[in-house]
């Protein structure tokens, strides 16, 4: 090609630098390795799983029952919902195919995830594990108790892992059936009571004890719980005499950004207000795009999340716990999870005079 001279100078004129940076992002993405497509391509089926396909559900069935001839396919559906609608109450139905597929491996190296086991659980015991923080989709959490993909089988055998999410998570038609057979239950008494004092000893309930709060601090480089006034996971555990456990996900709000919404600004109280009719608000958040990294898209961040298992604080099974027994133990707990955060914070670099904080 030939280059066109500086008519008074006789330099080479040299492209724009706005000009090579906006053709180097049009560029990148065909220059990204086969490996870390499928990397992307993975977290997209997540991303499809847990926010597009519930949309879809509000419309495609409509469409096919009315639209197509596939029609009968339904009411086909409709009554297999009805008839296995009470599943996420009774420990789900947990397809070990689906959570050792190598579609996780490629998930959790899309950040990358990883898992570190800090005590033994014995698996003549069952387990209540309290994961912190929530994030905006409690990526870490997710990734340890419902797939393999972080080595949690190998690392605790004999332990069926299980994540607790809210019952409206399996009101809708098609995406319910990924959860019940990654072992997603309802987080409510009666699923507790079912798996914790009716499927044996081994198993583990993950519970995500800051909910959809604490997702509403989830912004980076922040550790802000909701655990203060989150007692019912330290009663249930007296109850069914199931050991307590703390696991803390460190980098998980780092995975998205969140427009500033700090107590008492509009922003916040219209999604007070939104959580308190729904009973979840999603945040206003921005990922990256499927493409390129620095187009705001809904794709997490590729940045490390280390899920650490702590050790597991005994309880001793208890028919009616007393609010003072429930105190005592909600102290030990909140005690020990601060403890790990602080053994295990230099894993990310989190600087030593930054704690958590509880509220």
């Amino acid at each position: 090609m030939r280059l066109r001279l500086n008519s008074i100078s006789g330099k080479t004129k040299l492209p724009d630098k706005k000009v090579v940076s906006l053709v180097s992002t049009i560029l990148s993405p065909f220059l990204v390795p086969w490996k870390r497509r499928l990397e992307t391509l993975a977290v997209m089926g997540f991303i499809f799983m847990w926010v597009i396909l519930p949309i879809m559900d509000l419309w495609v069935p409509f469409h096919v029952l009315f639209n197509t001839r596939w029609w009968f396919l339904v009411p086909l559906y409709a009554v297999w919902f009805y008839y296995d609608f009470d599943t996420p109450k009774k420990a789900s139905r947990r397809w070990n195919w689906a959570r050792r597929h190598v579609f996780w491996k490629y998930f959790a190296n899309y950040f990358p995830l990883r898992l570190i086991k800090t005590a033994e659980l014995p698996p003549d015991r069952n387990y209540i594990i309290g994961s912190h923080p929530h994030g905006m989709f409690s990526v870490g959490g997710f990734t340890a108790m419902s797939t393999n993909a972080t080595g949690f089988e190998d690392k605790f055998p004999g332990i069926k892992s299980h994540i607790m999410t809210l019952n409206g998570q399996f009101y809708f038609p098609f995406r319910r059936e990924f959860g019940i057979v990654l072992g997603g239950i309802e987080v409510s008494k009666e699923s507790l009571e079912y798996t914790l004092t009716k499927c044996g000893k081994g198993r583990a309930c993950a519970i995500v004890v800051g909910g959809a709060t604490e997702a509403l601090d989830a912004h980076p480089n922040k550790n802000v719980l909701t655990i203060k006034n989150r007692r019912g996971f330290c009663r249930y555990a007296l109850k069914y005499g199931a050991d307590l456990v703390p696991m803390y996900n460190f980098g998980e709000n780092d995975l998205y950004e969140q427009y500033e919404n700090p107590k008492g600004s509009r922003l916040r109280a219209v999604q007070e207000r939104i959580k308190d009719i729904f009973g979840l608000c999603p945040p206003l958040l921005r990922g990256r795009s499927i493409f390129n990294q620095y187009i705001i898209g809904l794709l997490p961040f590729r940045k490390p999340v280390t899920t650490v298992i702590g050790k597991p604080i005994r309880v001793t099974q208890t028919d009616e716990p007393t609010n003072e027994q429930v105190d005592e133990l909600h102290a030990k707990y909140c005690e020990a999870l601060y403890d790990l955060f602080e053994e295990y914070k230099h894993l990310h670099s989190i600087p030593p005079d930054t704690h958590l904080i509880f509220q």
